[in-house]
C-alpha cells in the first residue's frame, strides 16, 4: 500500500517566485552545467581521433581530461603501481571541493551522472516517476554494495590487478560511446558519423550500458545510489563536507514532498546522510515550507555522516578484492600462451605492468585511425577484459602512427615519437619498436599449397628493406615433371626485419578460421619473456621439402 503526498497549498510558481527576483534557480543552473560539461565530454569523444589530433597536436593534452580529474583513476592507478602520475593530480579539481560541498561532481559534472539524470526526466519516465510511491527515493541498504565495491577494487589494485575501469563512470561512458554508441550510429548514418568501425564484444559493452541507463525509469539513478565506485570514494571523502542540506525540525510539517525527487535517496526529511546526497537541491525546492537550506557547518547531530557499511562487510569486501588477484593469475595468468594472443599497441609496456595500468577506457581504441584496436575478450585472461589488443583481422598498424600512446592517460602506453617507433635518428640504436613476429602457414599460403601466384604480402610490407621477400622455389612434386615451370616466387618473412604491424595479416586474400600469414607477439619489444622464433629453424622450416 503506497502513501499519497499532500498537494501543497502554495502553487508550484508561487513557490519559486522568491527564487526567481534573488536569481536563477538552483536547479536551472546546475542544468546548464550538466548540459555543458557533458557538450564538453562528447566533444572530447569526437576530437579523440587521429586526424584532429594531427591537425591540433595540442588537443592531445586535452582529450583525457575527463579521466585525468577522476579521483578514483587517480587513486587506484597510484595503490597498483606506486607511482602517481602527473596528468592525474588534475584529480585534485574534484577532491578538494568535495571536502566542502560534497558529492557535487556525481550531479553537476558527470557525463554518466547526466545521461541518468536525463532519463529520468525524459516525459514518459518523468510522469511515471511522479505516480511512483515517494517511498522509492528513501535510503535502501542496497546502497552498501557501491562502497564493496569500491573496497573490493581498490584491495585488488594493492596487489597489482586494476579492475576499476569496470565500473569506474567516467570510463564506463567513454568505453561504451566509443566502442558501442559511435559505432551503431555510424552504421546507420556513416557520412555523419565517419566511416562505421567494428568492435568485438560490442553488444556487450552496450547492452550494459543501455541497461544502466534505462533502469532510471523504475529505480531512479540505480547505477549512481547502487553500484558506482567513484560515487562510493566521493561519498567517503563527503563525511567532511562543510556545507550540507539541513532541516529546520520547528517548520517542518513531515509532509516529505522532498523525496519526490530526491536523486540520491539521502533522507533530507530525517538525518541526512552526507555520503548519498547527491546536492541536487531539488528537496530545497520542493519544500512548501522553506524547512530545508544549504548550510554551512550545521550541527553534527542532524546527519548521518559516514556510509552505512558495517566492518564484517568492510572485511569481506576487501577479503574479496584480495582474492580476486592470485585467483585469476591462477586461471588466465600471462604466459607464454596466453600473451602470444594479446598483441599490445605499440609504446605499451610489459604485460604485467600493462594490467597495473589499463583503465579500460577505450580511449586509444578510439583514436585507433585503423580500427585494428579492439576491446579484448580473453585473449590476456579474465584481468585483461576489455584491455586494448591489435585484431589484425580488421585492421593493421600504421607504420608511423603513434596516437594510442598521447591519449593514454595511466602510462600503459607511452607516449613515442614515430622515430622512436621506427628505430630513426637518436632511437636507431635501439632499433624500431616490435609488435610481434609474422609466421606463415605453408598449408594455407597460395603458392606454397596450390601453385597460385601471389605476392600480397610482400607488396604491402613497409618495412625498410622488406622483411617479407620473394624467392624462387621448386615444389618437389613438380620436380621431375615435363614441360612445367618447376620454380614458383614464394614469400618468406625475415624475422630480424618484422615489426608485427600486421598489414600482410590484414591483406591476405586467404580467408577462413585464419589467415595464410599472421602475427604472434613473440619476439615483441616491450617483453623479454617472449623471445623471437630461432632465426635457423624457422628458415628451416619456412620452405616444405
Amino acid at each position: 500500500m503506497t502513501t499519497e503526498l499532500p498537494q501543497s497549498p502554495v502553487p508550484r510558481s508561487e513557490r519559486f517566485h522568491h527564487s526567481w527576483r534573488h536569481g536563477l534557480r538552483i536547479s536551472s543552473i546546475r542544468i546548464v552545467t550538466q548540459a555543458v560539461t557533458f557538450a564538453l565530454f562528447v566533444g572530447f569523444v569526437i576530437l579523440t581521433s587521429l586526424a584532429q589530433l594531427e591537425r591540433t597536436p595540442a588537443l592531445r593534452h586535452w582529450v583525457s581530461k575527463f579521466l585525468d580529474i577522476d579521483p578514483l583513476v587517480a587513486l587506484a592507478t597510484a595503490l597498483s603501481t606506486h607511482t602517481v602520475y602527473r596528468g592525474l593530480l588534475w584529480s585534485l579539481l574534484i577532491v578538494i571541493p568535495t571536502f566542502f560541498l560534497g558529492r557535487f561532481f556525481c550531479n553537476w559534472m558527470c557525463p554518466l551522472g547526466s545521461l541518468h539524470h536525463f532519463v529520468g526526466w525524459l516525459p514518459g519516465a518523468r510522469r511515471r516517476g511522479l505516480g511512483l510511491p515517494h517511498e522509492v527515493n528513501y535510503y535502501s541498504t542496497r546502497q552498501r554494495i557501491k562502497y564493496a565495491i569500491a573496497i573490493a577494487l581498490l584491495v585488488a589494485a594493492v596487489f597489482g590487478s586494476l579492475q576499476i575501469g569496470l565500473l569506474d563512470p567516467i570510463c564506463l561512458v567513454y568505453r561504451s560511446i566509443s566502442t558501442a554508441v559511435w559505432s551503431t550510429l555510424g552504421i546507420g548514418v556513416p557520412t555523419v558519423f565517419g566511416d562505421p568501425r567494428l568492435h568485438q564484444g560490442a553488444w556487450l559493452i552496450g547492452a550494459l550500458f543501455a541497461g544502466f541507463l534505462l533502469l532510471n525509469i523504475t529505480h531512479p539513478r540505480f547505477f549512481c545510489r547502487i553500484l558506482c565506485p567513484l560515487g562510493a570514494l566521493l561519498g567517503i571523502l563527503s563525511r567532511w563536507a562543510w556545507w550540507r542540506i539541513e532541516r529546520n525540525p520547528d517548520t517542518c510539517t513531515g509532509c516529505n514532498r522532498c523525496l519526490l525527487h530526491c536523486e540520491g535517496a539521502c533522507d533530507p526529511h530525517l538525518k541526512l546522510r552526507k555520503a548519498e546526497c547527491l546536492v541536487c537541491f531539488n528537496c530545497i525546492e520542493e519544500c512548501p515550507e522553506g524547512a530545508l537550506r544549504f548550510a554551512f557547518l550545521p550541527r553534527r547531530e542532524d546527519d548521518v555522516a559516514g556510509p552505512d557499511l558495517a566492518r564484517r562487510k568492510l572485511v569481506l569486501a576487501g577479503a574479496a578484492g584480495a582474492l580476486f588477484h592470485p585467483l585469476v593469475r591462477a586461471t588466465g595468468r600471462v604466459t607464454r600462451d596466453f600473451a602470444s594472443a594479446a598483441i599490445r599497441p605499440p609504446g605499451a609496456v610489459e604485460e604485467l605492468k600493462f594490467l597495473e595500468r589499463c583503465v579500460k577506457c577505450a580511449q586509444c581504441i578510439r583514436v585507433c585511425p585503423t580500427n585494428v584496436l579492439q576491446p579484448a575478450w580473453f585473449e590476456a585472461g579474465l584481468e585483461g577484459l576489455w584491455t586494448p589488443v591489435l585484431n589484425f583481422r580488421i585492421g593493421y598498424c600504421q607504420h608511423q602512427c603513434v596516437a594510442c600512446g598521447h591519449v593514454c592517460p595511466t602510462g600503459a602506453i607511452e607516449r613515442i615519437s614515430p622515430a622512436r617507433k621506427l628505430g630513426l635518428a637518436e632511437s636507431a640504436a635501439a632499433g624500431p619498436i616490435r609488435l610481434g613476429t609474422a609466421h606463415l602457414d605453408v598449408n594455407r599460403c597460395l603458392p606454397y599449397s596450390a601453385g597460385v601466384p601471389c605476392r600480397v604480402c610482400e607488396e604491402v610490407c613497409p618495412t625498410s628493406p622488406k622483411a617479407i621477400r620473394a624467392v624462387r622455389w621448386a615444389p618437389p612434386a613438380l620436380a621431375d615433371a615435363k614441360n612445367v615451370d618447376t620454380e614458383l616466387l614464394v614469400p618468406v618473412v625475415d624475422i630480424d626485419l618484422c615489426t608485427g604491424c600486421g598489414i600482410c595479416e590484414y591483406a591476405c586474400p586467404v580467408v577462413g578460421d585464419r589467415r595464410a600469414i599472421y602475427v604472434t607477439a613473440e619476439g615483441e619489444s616491450r617483453s623479454r619473456s617472449h623471445p623471437a622464433p630461432d632465426r635457423n629453424r624457422a628458415v628451416r622450416l619456412s620452405l616444405p621439402r
